[in-house]
């Protein structure tokens, strides 16, 4: 990997964003956009996060570019696990659809919920996504989702947005067990 990419990927950890030097035709697999949303649980620091492939345009890189990954912040603020199988069975992605800079995907515990990362490139030359969902029936821009754990599984999670006038919405979902 070449210098530039080295310092991209790591400033992309940190801040959520990558920053594209030019690559030549044989070079390393696109760059990331680290974060483009995340679950965070109750029973620890640790986080799900959606990375995203890009390209030199900020676009989508692949028919299958979102992928989710664990950052392990109960080790240190760097490191990062891949879901293991039961965990891919809830938080895996379950489909996704590549339109331009648009992927829609459904996560796997929650099929029903379609959401929308929007991958653009900032004016500083970053890869930066906003993600969207419908939240408590407004389309809304997603801030957080929270898993409330319990003894032998899920209590509920809850999703929190913005709407398009800025309004703050939330929407509790039960989950059965």
């Amino acid at each position: 990997m070449s210098y530039l990419v080295r310092i991209a990927a790591s400033t992309a950890l940190l801040f959520g964003s990558v920053t594209l030097a030019p690559r030549a035709a044989n070079a390393a697999p696109s760059p990331e956009i680290p974060s483009a949303f995340s679950i965070a649980k109750s029973n620890n620091k640790n986080q799900v996060h959606y990375a995203v492939q890009v390209d030199t345009s900020c676009a989508p890189a692949s028919a299958a570019p979102v992928r989710p990954y664990w950052r392990m912040y109960e080790k240190s603020p760097d490191a990062t696990e891949l879901l293991t199988g039961r965990e891919d069975r809830v938080l895996g992605v379950d489909r996704q659809d590549v339109d331009g800079q648009t992927v829609s995907i459904a996560l796997k515990g929650m099929r029903a919920r379609t959401f929308t990362i929007h991958t653009s490139q900032a004016a500083d030359g970053t890869c930066v996504a906003s993600t969207s969902t419908t939240i408590s029936g407004v389309n809304a821009r997603v801030a957080s989702i929270y898993v409330k754990m319990k003894l032998f599984g899920v209590d509920y999670v809850e999703l929190s947005g913005y709407a398009s006038d800025g309004a703050v919405v939330r929407e509790r979902l039960s989950v059965q067990t």
